[in-house]
């Protein structure tokens, strides 16, 4: 499969162009013959244009690629060695939600031939790849795994706004379901993985290896969202204490904070999920996820206190909230956690505006149902900095004092201004 790849007699695919397919099959694209296919013909149109949705990738970075963009099935055929990178998100009661998985199973399945390869990278519990996508892919293909096609698994780390950590220089951790797979992919992810190659012993600890990358950090981040909370009790600041204990060698600088998105608020749910079908209920991981879901509502509620003990009537208090996006510096507003923030401090009857340079108006408006603000007014009483965008950390004391009413609060959720505002009540955690 490598020397076929590389002499491009065979094609490389990739299914699913987001935030971790799309760099993906560009990383490859530099090298071999790549087909990149997903389901949104919206979203291939603006790929041919060397126009990336996600605004990860600029136009030059679709230089020097060979690779074509499709949602043909009849294009997709022409691959032999296929690369799934899906979304794998939760439901509303924080289940996994399978069905893109199970789709691109059925897809490949459709077109699989004898000899070909499928690795997924899609973010999952440990024995997901085998147990259901695996006999998805069997079912309609009428093919075998290692009798007539080869299975993987190379959990994916791409880093939205990350633009230090990318494929070529990261190590890429990667399985398969024999020996013979295993040596075959590793060759085939060196062509795009430059750093590095780990070759995990099973599919299952490949899987692992990626939920426990994600869930260790919001563990980490809960506990210091926790000691944040205490510390409020004490008067002391967080970010303090933090910077004291990190002058010693093992310390982990982890901070308190707003923890979204599709990887670190996520992936500890499937393996709650897997651990929970198996009989077991884990007490660390569910506490820490309750924390940091908590983080949202805790900080509204704390602004209502705080606009209270300065005199102000929060009914009739207005707030701006600045950052949606659910860290700084990138568009990705999924699975937000500024958005439990907003929806809070609308529960005290709060006028609550938002504005973000980075988040679209319209997509905010689909997913979350409330918008972003044009102009930023200048008749607020309180001042959220949820979302470290650069843009924002640029400015200063003059500039909240001026959109702001006499005796207003500023809250910093990450310290970012910390020993910056006088002249404001500040707040952070």
């Amino acid at each position: 499969m490598f020397e076929s790849l590389i002499n491009k007699e065979s094609k490389l695919a990739v299914l699913g162009l987001g935030y971790v397919g799309l760099p993906v099959a560009l990383g490859f694209a530099k090298s071999i013959s790549v087909i990149g296919f997903d389901i949104s013909s919206k979203r291939i149109d603006l790929l041919k244009q060397q126009i990336d949705p996600s605004n990860e990738i600029s136009a030059s970075g679709f230089d020097n690629c060979d690779i074509t963009f499709t949602d043909d099935l009849a294009v997709l055929r022409q691959a032999s060695f296929f690369i799934v990178a899906v979304p794998t998100p939760v439901d509303n009661h924080n289940v996994p939600d399978l069905r893109l998985l199970a789709l691109a199973s059925e897809t490949i399945g459709k077109i699989l031939k004898k000899g070909d390869y499928v690795v997924f990278e899609s973010t999952t519990y440990p024995g997901c790849t085998e147990e259901d996508c695996l006999p998805i892919i069997e079912k309609w293909s009428g093919l075998k795994v290692k009798t007539d096609f080869k299975l993987g698994y190379s959990p994916e780390r791409i880093n939205p706004g990350d633009k230090e950590h990318t494929l070529d220089k990261i190590i890429k951790v990667v399985s398969g379901c024999d020996k013979e797979s295993l040596d075959e992919i590793a060759k085939v992810y060196s062509i795009a993985a430059k750093a590095g190659i780990h070759k995990a012993p099973t599919i299952k600890v490949a899987e692992a290896a990626k939920i426990i990358e994600n869930t260790q950090r919001d563990v980490n981040i809960a506990l210091m969202n926790e000691l944040s909370l205490i510390f409020q009790l004490m008067g002391v600041n967080t970010y303090d204490v933090i910077e004291a204990a990190s002058t010693k060698w093992n310390f982990l600088k982890f901070y308190p904070g707003l923890v979204g998105g599709h990887c670190i608020s996520v992936d500890p749910y499937y393996l709650t999920y897997k651990a929970n079908a198996l009989g077991y209920e884990p007490e660390v991981i569910t506490s820490g996820r309750r924390i940091n879901d908590d983080m949202g509502p805790y900080i509204a509620r704390r602004t209502v206190q705080l606009l209270t003990q300065l005199g102000k009537d929060p009914g009739k208090s207005k707030v701006l909230v600045m950052g949606a996006t659910f860290k700084e510096n990138i568009t990705d507003l999924r699975n937000s956690k500024v958005v439990d923030l907003v929806n809070e401090l609308k529960l005290f009857s709060l006028q609550v505006e938002v504005t973000d340079p980075h988040a679209s108006g319209e997509e905010v408006l689909q997913q979350y149902g409330f918008s972003l603000v044009k102009q930023v007014a200048k008749d607020y009483d309180a001042v959220i900095l949820a979302v470290n965008h650069a843009a924002f950390n640029k400015m200063d004391e003059d500039y909240f004092l001026s959109i702001t009413r006499p005796n207003a609060l500023f809250m910093d959720v990450k310290g970012v201004f910390r020993n910056k505002i006088t002249r404001m009540t500040y707040w952070s955690l």
